[in-house]
């Protein structure tokens, strides 16, 4: 089963882009994040006629989180990430697919910091480890993935030094990672590539794309039951270099998985 997350940056900008990626790389999961699309304008039925079952939570102009699943429909159970009755951000969203638990996020960016922007980041992280606590005790074989806007490691980036003053680099961001991996998650890109530089992200200044000056920020984490059936990872670099792309590429990952697990509801 190929499990993949892609932070598309305008779902409705960047739609041909994603129906081309899905009809060429055909993964069976999709984690979409910064949709910037209401409810009413996410393309449901372009992504239907694609093979894709779909849901979503929206939110105008920036933020919005779906999950997409090949030839099914994945079954809903969570909109929102809890602990917080008054944040309005669309920035998780929880199904059950072929009897995996997927949950996409999007996690708050944080700049300027210091500042509300980074200490929203931090609380929303600390939410985080409690709904993934709880996942990890339910008992079910769980994927988080998604835009973490953590860059876990200097081996994660090009180099530091324009980006030290960043919130994606901040010693208190890159703790709040290592606090979640430490419940028993595991970092299936750094699982499969424990020694080699992989990026996920490229912005748009200083011809960092070109120059492949990258970051991986995209992360897709396994329970530990799941930890051990993961077969390959990669990152389709090609969606990065097509015309008015998204600056994030596709990140995906492959799980060996049973009969039983795939039937599973």
């Amino acid at each position: 089963m190929k499990i993949a997350t892609f932070n598309i940056n305008g779902i409705r900008a960047r739609l041909d882009a994603l129906l081309d990626w899905l009809e060429r790389e055909a993964p069976d999961i999709v984690c979409l994040q910064e949709l910037k699309a209401t409810d009413a304008q996410f393309p449901a039925e372009a992504i239907e006629r694609a093979g894709y079952g779909a849901v979503w939570h929206g939110q105008a102009s920036w933020n919005g989180v779906a999950i997409l699943a090949k030839d099914t429909e994945p079954v809903l159970s969570r909109r929102g990430l809890p602990g917080d009755d008054d944040d309005t951000h669309s920035r998780y969203i929880e199904a059950a697919v072929n009897g995996l638990l997927i949950g996409c996020l999007y996690l708050p960016n944080g700049n300027p910091q210091p500042g509300p922007k980074f200490d929203y980041k931090l609380a929303w992280f600390e939410r985080l480890h409690a709904h993934a606590q709880k996942l990890l005790h339910s008992g079910h074989p769980v994927v988080l993935a998604g835009d973490y806007n953590v860059v876990p490691t200097d081996e994660d980036i090009y180099n530091t030094r324009s980006w030290l003053k960043d919130a994606l680099l901040q010693p208190e961001s890159r703790a709040a990672y290592e606090k979640l991996l430490a419940q028993g998650w595991s970092d299936a890109i750094r699982k499969k590539y424990p020694d080699e530089r992989i990026y996920t992200f490229w912005d748009y200044f200083r011809q960092h794309w070109q120059t492949d000056s990258g970051l991986r920020i995209d992360h897709l984490l396994l329970s530990k039951d799941l930890a051990p059936k993961l077969q390959d990872a990669g990152v389709d670099k090609w969606v990065r270099g097509e015309p008015h792309a998204s600056d994030h590429a596709p990140t995906w990952i492959t799980l060996k998985l049973g009969r039983v697990e795939k039937k599973a509801a």
